[in-house]
C-alpha cells in the first residue's frame, strides 16, 4: 500500500512521542512492503510561535491531501494567557471541523502486567476493555456562547446543541462496532434534565430500534456513569456519548489503567483522513528529559493502519508487540511504580525489536 501520513509532532512532549511512533510506521512499512510518505509540519503552540496561527494554511493543506494524521499533542503554559489573541487548541478544534472529524474513538482497556499501577483493585479493573464514542463536533463546546454586564459583574452563557443527524450519525458508527465486539451498547445522557439529552435518547433510541435491533443496548445516566466505571467497568463494552460528557468520562476512564500514557485514541468522519493521537497531552514539566511514555503514541499509529488505511493484520502486530514488551516487565517511569524504568526512545527500541523478530 502507498500512503501519505502526516506528522504533527506538537508541543511538549510531542515531538518525543511522534518520533518513536515514526520509527514504528517505518518499520511496518519494511516488513510489511508498504510505502508510507511521512511529512511533519507545524502545529500548536509552536505553530503560533512561528507563524502567529496554531494550524497554518500549508499544514491544513497537507493533511488534506492525506490519508491519515498522527498528531503528539498541543498546548503548555507558554500559551495559557486567556487573553491571548488564539491559542494552541484552537488549532486542533479548526482541525477536526474542517475534516469534518465528528467521532472520536477511545479505547479503555487495562493490561494483565500493569493491573498494578491502578489506583483501584486489581479485582475491579483485571479484564476492562471499553470503546467509547465520543461526538467530536457538536454540543456545548461548538455552540454559541456570550459574555455581557451584569449587575454583580458579568453574565456568561454557553449553548449545548445538538440536531437529530448528529446523534445518529455517531450512534450508528458505535452500533456497528458493537456488533463486532460484545454487542452490548451504552448510551449516556442526563435527559432528566437537559432537553438536548431528551433529544439524544430518543434520537440513538430510534437508530438502535431500527438498524441494530439485535444489539444489547441501555440507557445511563452522566452522573451514574461516572460512578459505574469505578465500581463496574467490566460491565460496559461500547459506550456512545456528546461532546462534553465523553471528553470528562474518557479521562476518568484512563485513570483505570493507571496511567495516561498507555491510551490512543482515533477522530474518524465518514470520509478523508482520520486523526490519531495519545491522550495524555503535551506534559511540559517532563518535555526534552527522555521521561515520556511513547506506548499511547505507538498504540496510536495501530489505530491509525486499522481505521484509516485498512491494515488490520499489522495494527494487531503493534498491539502484540506492546503487550509483549509490558509482559517482559520493561516500564517508562510513569507505569514503573518506583522500579527500574526506561526512557522514551529505549522503550521503544524493545517495540521495535518485537516487530523484527
Amino acid at each position: 500500500m502507498d500512503a501519505k501520513i502526516v506528522l504533527l509532532p506538537g508541543d511538549g512532549i510531542g515531538p518525543e512521542v511522534v518520533a518513536q511512533a515514526e520509527r514504528v510506521l517505518n518499520q511496518v512499512a519494511e516488513t510489511a512492503g508498504h510505502s508510507f510518505e511521512l511529512s511533519s509540519h507545524p502545529m500548536g503552540g509552536n505553530a503560533i510561535d512561528d507563524f502567529g496561527d496554531p494550524l497554518p494554511s500549508a499544514t491544513l493543506d497537507a493533511c488534506k491531501d492525506s490519508n491519515a494524521i498522527l498528531l503528539g499533542a498541543v498546548g503548555g503554559p507558554k500559551w495559557d494567557d486567556p487573553n491571548a489573541k488564539t491559542r494552541p487548541e484552537a488549532g486542533l478544534l479548526k482541525l477536526r471541523k474542517e475534516l469534518k472529524l465528528f467521532a472520536n474513538l477511545r479505547p479503555i482497556k487495562t493490561y494483565k502486567a500493569l493491573l498494578e499501577s491502578s489506583p483501584l483493585r486489581q479485582e475491579i479493573v483485571e479484564g476492562v476493555d471499553i470503546l467509547f464514542f465520543r461526538e467530536l463536533t457538536g454540543g456545548i463546546y461548538f455552540g454559541g456562547s456570550s459574555r455581557s454586564p451584569h449587575e454583580s459583574g458579568e453574565v456568561a452563557s454557553s449553548e449545548m446543541v445538538y440536531s437529530t443527524g448528529e446523534v445518529e450519525r455517531i450512534v450508528r458508527l458505535a452500533a456497528a462496532a458493537a456488533k463486532n465486539r460484545g454487542n452490548h451498547l451504552t448510551s449516556v445522557d442526563k435527559a432528566n434534565v437537559l432537553e438536548v439529552s431528551r433529544l439524544w435518547r430518543q434520537a440513538a433510541g430510534d437508530v438502535v430500534a431500527k438498524e441494530f435491533s439485535d444489539v444489547n443496548y441501555d440507557v445511563v445516566l452522566v452522573d451514574a456513569m461516572a460512578m459505574h466505571l469505578i465500581s463496574r467497568p467490566r460491565d460496559f463494552d461500547v459506550v456512545v456519548t456528546g461532546n462534553m460528557f465523553g471528553d470528562i468520562l474518557t479521562d476518568e476512564g484512563s485513570m483505570l489503567t493507571g496511567s495516561l500514557g498507555m491510551l490512543p485514541s482515533a477522530s474518524i468522519g465518514e470520509s478523508g483522513p482520520g486523526l490519531y493521537e495519545p491522550i495524555h497531552g503535551s506534559a511540559p514539566d517532563i518535555a526534552g528529559q527522555g521521561l515520556a511514555n511513547p506506548l499511547a503514541t505507538i498504540l496510536a499509529t495501530a489505530m491509525l493502519l486499522r481505521h484509516s488505511l485498512g491494515l488490520e493484520e499489522e495494527a494487531a502486530l503493534i498491539e502484540k508487540a506492546v503487550d509483549a514488551v509490558l509482559d517482559a516487565g520493561f516500564r517508562t517511569k510513569d507505569i514503573a511504580r518506583g522500579g527500574e524504568s526506561l526512557s522514551t526512545t529505549a522503550m521503544a527500541d524493545k517495540v521495535l525489536e518485537v516487530l523484527k523478530a
